[in-house]
């Protein structure tokens, strides 16, 4: 069985403190996870401005390739991780026996990370608006417009507290590295493995090993300690840590995200043509993204849509995770699918709203060790019903009747948006909506990102603070 000890600074530290990862199915243990206490976090952060003094000393290009190099080991190199040798396969099936994931999605989410990686030049080339980073590396510079500029970090380390029902977010603090900016990670309780493998490519890629810390530990002693410890830091959670959260510039909160596709007046009568765009918003990836498609919004045909979506989603079974077919991720805590269908049946038993799916059988299976829940379609009668803005960790969708006036004023805060429309006046009302975070005009599907503009929130504006600083002419007679 595999030993993941915490990461303090590059230094592995075993603790007496051991929780043990099983395999969602059939309860056999998977590694044993040396866990830390807020204690450890506090006393780390007293070496943290070594962190970024380790990343000066090599240049952003530098760390631009070590970054690179490390997307390539990532994604097909054995690496040493924990007490062993982790092939990608070995990756690949130990994040799905603690996640409940099917090995395909396990696979999507490797290939995504080492996407991101392999692509950190141009990723920060958007981030940064092209910026040059030797002027982030400096403080200062001009640029092409022969205006000086100047930003200032805002931190030595950025303190993540990560998740574990969806790997592919981790490429949000991807990029951070060459930005000469450390990692302190907490990583979520059942998804140790992205960050302790990121972390072993990038060291065996050159990266210096006193860059990252990885401090494993259960409950929310050890995120409260990162959060409180470090001025800027990234959590994701539910609407409660949204909320805690709110309006504290140290923190990028990433929670649900809401997101819909939007049809048209011009376009809602050929909602067919869309068919296939609206499955695979609510279905990729398990439909646990903050990017899947949680709301369909129509002025008519919502019934008829509602219809055809279940008639796709409703007969998906639950698979093994070995099936190349499974889509279906598994909850390795079946009371949390229980209290999540509790939810969902609260919401169907209001007025205005009916089950879509109603017909294709149970939706929450329940297994000896976990259960899951299968893709589930709703119809509201209106925005007004609870569950037209409702976003679970499972493939759920609500069409939700609407006329096409009255949407932008309904849909709420929407991460992102698609909205299926050539409506010239509609678009500009799209563009100019602030509750819409990344917009997508025309049919293209809400999971589909790209990766060369921002999303939820701009590392760079996060990390570094944008200032006036001005140079005396090399004379010294000032200006």
């Amino acid at each position: 069985m595999l030993s993941l000890p915490a990461i303090r600074w590059g230094q592995p530290y075993e603790s007496l403190d051991v929780e043990q990862l099983t395999h969602f199915l059939t309860g056999e243990p998977v590694a044993r996870v040396s866990c830390v206490g807020a204690g450890i976090v506090r006393r780390d952060v007293r070496s943290a401005r070594r962190a970024r003094e380790v990343l000066q000393e090599m240049s952003p290009a530098e760390l631009v390739a070590c970054c690179q190099r490390a997307g390539e080991l990532f994604e097909s190199a054995t690496l040493s991780v924990g007490d062993n040798q982790q092939s990608p396969d070995d990756f690949i099936a130990q994040q799905s026996a603690t996640t409940g994931m099917p090995l395909t999605m396990c696979r999507a989410n490797l290939d995504k990370n080492a996407y991101v990686l392999k692509n950190t030049e141009k990723i920060l080339d958007a981030l940064t608006r092209g910026l040059d980073l030797n002027i982030l590396a400096r403080g200062y510079g001009k640029e092409s417009r022969g205006v000086t500029v100047s930003y200032q970090a805002q931190t030595d380390v950025l303190a993540a507290v990560l998740p574990s029902n969806s790997p592919g977010v981790h490429t949000l603090w991807l990029p951070v590295i060459p930005l000469q900016i450390g990692l302190a990670l907490k990583p979520g309780s059942q998804e140790p493995w992205t960050p302790f493998r990121v972390a072993s490519a990038m060291v065996e890629a050159g990266v210096p090993v006193e860059a990252i810390s990885i401090y494993p530990g259960s409950g929310a002693e050890v995120g409260g300690a990162l959060l409180a410890n470090y001025r800027r830091s990234m959590i994701f959670g539910g609407p409660e840590t949204v909320e805690q959260y709110a309006g504290n510039p140290g923190v990028q909160v990433h929670g649900p995200g809401n997101s819909k596709i939007l049809l048209g007046e011009d376009c809602v009568d050929d909602w067919q043509q869309h068919l296939d765009l609206m499955v695979d918003s609510v279905f990729r990836n398990g439909g646990r993204s903050c990017i899947n498609c949680s709301s369909i919004y129509a002025s008519r045909h919502t019934e008829k849509i509602a219809e055809a979506l279940a008639e796709r989603l409703g007969p998906i079974e639950a698979l093994p995770p070995d099936d190349l077919h499974a889509g279906l991720a598994a909850f390795t805590s079946p009371s949390v699918a229980e209290a999540v269908w509790q939810t969902v049946e609260r919401d169907i038993a209001t007025d205005g709203t009916h089950h879509a799916t109603a017909d294709y059988g149970l939706r929450l299976v329940s297994k000896e060790n976990c259960a899951y829940l299968r893709p589930t379609v709703l119809r509201c009668e209106s925005p007004n019903c609870t569950a037209a803005n409702r976003e679970q960790m499972f493939p759920l969708v609500s069409v939700v009747h609407c006329p096409q006036q009255e949407m932008l004023a309904a849909i709420g805060p929407t991460l992102v948006a698609t909205a299926i429309t050539e409506d010239k006046i509609f678009r500009r009302e799209l563009i100019a909506c602030s509750q819409i975070d990344r917009l997508n005009l025309g049919p293209i599907p809400t999971p589909q990102l790209d990766w060369l503009q921002p999303h939820e929130g701009n590392l760079v504006e996060l990390l570094y603070r944008n200032r006036a600083l001005q140079l005396a002419p090399p004379d010294g007679k000032g200006v």
